[in-house]
């Protein structure tokens, strides 16, 4: 008897294997760090408060 054939590309499965694949985690880009761009958010909304600040107390 022959083995079935697999396609190209394919892994055959394992004889014994009781194990899942594990989850890889995804890439996140730009959200890796979303604190880091908070505090840039942050920073630059408190800049241009203090320039009206300033602007309104005549400096």
């Amino acid at each position: 008897m022959s083995s079935p054939r697999i396609p190209p590309g394919e892994t055959p499965p394992a004889e014994g294997s009781i194990s899942s694949a594990h989850q890889e985690l995804s890439d996140g880009g730009i959200w890796e760090h979303p604190g880091a761009f908070l505090v840039l958010i942050v920073v630059g909304a408190v800049l241009v408060a203090l320039f009206f600040v300033a602007r309104a107390a005549g400096w």
